[in-house]
């Protein structure tokens, strides 16, 4: 099921629907109605493997996440995730009770079902929308938060169906424990779990990925006991570990979100499993008549009521209505009736999976071209992806390497210009403590630095040796020769290949370099220090002079530049001589 689930995903690629369509209706051909593959219909069971499936998919959308772009947008996603979650199960709710001729109790049921978005379905979009970012992560806070309350809805309606005494004083207060208790557990464990992530070294890597599934099992579990919140807890858990810098983050960021796709599948063909497609004719007219009133009526009332005070546009109000997918978590709430045994629980049952089906189909294959159209989306990644995985990166030709500096090492002290980096290499970023740090020429490594380099694979080899005298040296500070009167005068002429290379000169005519100040990056050129105190740029040209007289000569260069990396280099030139 699998393998034919991982054929459907990229089938759906091709086709541009959402994948996980085409994995639900897989679980419908496999089951006990169509080819009888595999006799399924036990809805506690798919209520247990949802409720699992859900606890890691919450949990790696807060580890993709982290706490520092969903605290900007924390005010929306949570007046989505609570008012505006509410609002849409209360007036759906209504509306289904007219519709399918139900008592209000039991139309907000079916309400509260339909009300919460799905976190896989949502997510999925977000990878690979271009929407701007405030709008993604409110969408993914909201995605993330309002389970949790879609869950405390169905429960509260049900026990108040179930016993008449029961109240809205009664939802109430189990809201305000469970969603208190679940919050505090998730912030204490995430709080735990990072701290150890990053203080306790394990022997490899791999079991790294085991520490933070033992974690998100903590989170949920301990909110459940406590009688919280696990699925808060759990992504919350998710949110402090995304946010901490451990040393294998990477590796676990990885390894969850291929277990979320492996639980996505698994949620997907098991609630396939469940349906006979033969008992949803006699449900479509009047799911169709809920999904539109859920689409058009209530989720954009709810949206606008849950972020009143966030200054959102029409446009990005819009947006942010037709994003609200359905898709496994209504499912799997279907099933809680079921199991509890209320009249026409089957009914509802069917009604969600017609309306999540609609809702995949029409918002999950236009949502990007109505996003667009509103003029919501940029030229970037809404949530982008990090590309700096070892894989990636030697598949393209290169390496990164980190090199963390310790206290004796040669490096310490010494400016990045003074590194003695190849062109082949690039000083990418500098990791300080919790800051990750822009490399300049001018920056100044200190010790307990963590350099991220990205080489080329061609001098991969000899750049370890350069690594080496990072570590025991000598990396001496060339001391710039004070230039005699006579030397100054400035001269221009051709690069000659016999010249040797232009990024690493040796020598300049005659005359040898003393100091390597910048080396372009797009062709080979280096800006010099020569031993007789003349500076000079080297690429096609050379022009050697006072530092006056070269920049005045790369001031004219940069007038007549071709392209954007050249104007770059002349305008580094120039920078880097006016110091």
């Amino acid at each position: 099921m699998l393998i034919f689930a991982l054929l459907a995903s990229q089938l759906a690629g091709r086709l541009r629907v959402p994948g996980l369509l085409l994995v639900l209706a897989l679980g419908i051909v496999a089951g006990s109605e169509v080819t009888g593959l595999i006799a399924f219909s036990d809805y506690e069971l798919a209520r247990d493997v949802g409720i699992v499936a859900l606890a890691l998919i919450l949990f790696e959308g807060g580890l993709a996440s982290g706490w520092s772009p969903i605290r900007a947008v924390l005010r929306p996603a949570l007046g989505l995730a609570t008012v505006g979650t509410l609002v849409t199960a209360l007036i759906t709710g209504a509306g289904a009770a007219f519709i399918l001729d139900l008592s209000l109790l039991e139309g907000f049921l079916l309400g509260s079902i339909l009300a919460c978005t799905d976190g896989a379905a949502v997510f999925s979009i977000l990878r690979g929308s271009t929407l701007r970012r405030r709008l993604a992560y409110t969408l993914e806070g909201e995605a993330g938060m309002n389970d949790p309350v879609a869950v405390l809805l169905v429960l509260g309606f049900i026990a108040w169906i179930e016993r008449p005494d029961y109240g809205v004083l009664d939802l109430l207060g189990e809201f305000v424990i469970e969603m208190g208790v679940g919050a505090a557990v998730g912030l204490l464990v995430g709080q735990g779990a990072s701290w150890a992530l990053r203080n306790v070294h394990l022997s490899t890597a791999g079991l790294y990925p085991v520490a933070s599934i033992a974690a998100a099992a903590t989170a949920f579990g301990a909110g459940q006991a406590l009688h919280g919140s696990g699925f808060l807890a759990v992504y919350l858990t998710g949110l402090a570990i995304g946010s901490a810098n451990s040393p294998a983050a990477r590796t676990v960021q990885t390894f969850h979100d291929g277990l979320a796709w492996v639980a996505q599948i698994v949620l997907f063909v098991s609630l396939g499993l469940l349906v006979f497609p033969s008992q949803l004719p006699g449900v479509a007219l009047e799911g169709l008549a809920i999904t539109v009133l859920l689409l058009v009526v209530a989720r954009p009332i709810g949206v606008v009521i849950g972020t009143l005070g966030s200054h959102f546009t029409l446009a990005e109000t819009l947006a942010l209505s037709w994003a609200g997918l359905r898709g496994g978590v209504p499912v799997v709430l279907a099933t809680f009736p079921l199991i509890a045994g209320l009249e026409g629980s089957l009914l509802f049952f069917n009604v969600v999976f017609f309306a999540v089906l609609v809702s995949t189909v029409v918002q999950g294959t236009t949502f990007e071209w109505i996003a667009a159209r509103l003029g919501v989306t940029t030229n970037e990644a809404a949530l982008p992806a990090i590309l700096t995985d070892q894989a990636s990166t030697r598949r393209l030709g290169a390496e990164v390497i980190e090199f963390g500096v310790r206290p004796q090492d040669a490096a310490v002290g010494k400016m990045v210009r003074e590194l003695g980096m190849p062109r082949e290499a690039l000083l990418n970023v500098i990791i300080r403590g919790e800051e990750a740090i822009p490399p300049r020429g001018s920056t100044r490594i200190l010790a307990g630095d963590r350099l991220h380099v990205l080489v080329r694979q061609e001098v991969a080899v000899e750049f370890r040796a350069l690594l080496q005298r990072w570590r025991t040296g000598p990396l001496e500070v060339a001391v710039r020769p004070r230039p005699a009167r006579s030397s100054l005068i400035f001269s221009e002429r051709p690069w000659k290949e016999v010249d040797g290379d232009a990024s690493r000169p040796d020598h300049v005519g005659e005359v040898a370099v003393a100091e390597r100040i910048r080396t372009r990056r797009d062709r080979p050129g280096s800006l010099v220090v020569l031993a007789d105190g003349r500076f000079a740029y080297i690429g096609t040209t050379v022009a050697a002079g006072s530092a006056q007289a070269v920049q005045q000569a790369a001031r004219r260069r940069l007038g007549r530049a071709g392209d954007d990396a050249e104007r770059s280099w002349w305008r580094e030139v120039i920078g880097a001589l006016a110091t």
